[in-house]
């Protein structure tokens, strides 16, 4: 158990390795000497290891939740002049990644439960009200529907021009999607439900024109990376908005920050799964192959994915000495830091 002595001990590293935060913040990098450096270094890597024992007492929460802050404007600090080397982008899609996403799931569920809402409400706008479809759709994808023809057709003749427009696009709305937070989640809130919606609409009209085979088999391959992409660019939107909603023991500004670095750990595994998600959906989704061929692709590709964010769950025992912070970065050697 931690105790009060220990934690007095203590606090005069935290509140220096705070001091030189604070100057790098408002000065910058430069303005440090080189023990300076070197100090930073070495404080960031003690206060790693006080958040270790610190996590081992259920009881130290409040010390927790301050050295993970703490230490995440350190990690941004003391790598921000670092090159990013292959091996790190590797190791943090192979390793960290998965982790980020479970430490974030409430937020996933929370917008794919926001995504099937909307989804749910313009089936039964659909149903209900024709007029509505109309509205939603335009008029030019409702006349192709009303003659059962896919609106998709003009991608196979362009496909590399429209593999690279379909991924600007999907990017482009996750990143909408993520960025809504800032609103106090309003627009991220409004981006989940109103795509959702669409897709209710639109498999409710082609479902009605007998063309639900159609369709399906044209958003199983692409469709089963962009989808979950959208909802996990939501969830990042979601967690800037509760940072900045309900900041807590913390000040605004400081539980913000936090919420954007985890955020935005949380959104970039979604910027290569819609790169692969568009290339599908200009080749492969518009293209004659076999319906079979389609659906085995999206249920291998979900199937995949679903088995990226559910890995490593046997290696997240930290070992001794070893401790990761909220940014998911491992406490550097001192080597590191020079």
């Amino acid at each position: 158990m931690i105790s009060n002595r220990w934690i007095e001990q203590r606090q005069g590293l935290w509140q220096r390795l705070d001091a030189l935060l604070v100057q790098t913040e408002q000065s910058g990098l430069k303005s440090l000497s080189g023990d300076e450096l070197r100090e930073l270094g070495l404080l960031y890597r003690q206060v790693a290891q006080d958040l270790s024992a610190v996590r081992a007492d259920r009881g130290s929460r409040t010390q927790e939740e301050y050295l993970n802050l703490l230490l995440a404007r350190a990690h941004n600090r003391v790598y921000s002049g670092r090159k990013l080397e292959p091996r790190q982008i590797v190791r943090f899609f192979a390793v960290e990644y998965p982790r980020i996403f479970r430490s974030m799931f409430p937020y996933v569920a929370a917008s794919v439960a926001i995504f099937l809402a909307g989804a749910a409400l313009g089936t039964l706008l659909s149903v209900a009200r024709p007029m509505f479809q109309r509205m939603i759709l335009g008029p030019a994808m409702v006349a192709s529907i009303e003659k059962r023809e896919m609106w998709t057709h003009s991608l196979v003749s362009m496909k590399p021009q429209a593999s690279t427009g379909i991924m600007t696009n999907n990017i482009g709305v996750a990143f909408a999607t993520f960025a809504g937070g800032i609103t106090a989640g309003l627009w991220t809130l409004y981006e989940l439900f109103f795509n959702g919606m669409e897709l209710g609409v639109v498999s409710t009209a082609c479902a009605q024109a007998r063309m639900a085979l159609d369709l399906w088999s044209f958003v199983a391959a692409h469709g089963a990376l962009e989808l979950p992409s959208i909802c996990i660019a939501g969830a990042a939107g979601l967690r800037i908005a509760t940072g900045m909603l309900f900041p807590g023991i913390h000040k605004r500004r400081d539980s913000l920050a936090r919420a954007s670095v985890e955020a935005i750990r949380l959104l970039a595994g979604t910027v290569p799964l819609l790169m692969i998600a568009g290339t599908l959906e200009a080749f492969l989704s518009p293209s004659g192959a076999p319906i079979a061929v389609k659906f085995l692709t999206g249920a291998v590709l979900f199937l995949g994915l679903g088995l990226w964010l559910t890995s490593g769950r046997s290696t997240e025992h930290r070992a001794p000495g070893s401790v990761t912070t909220t940014t998911g970065a491992l406490a550097p050697s001192l080597q590191d830091t020079h």
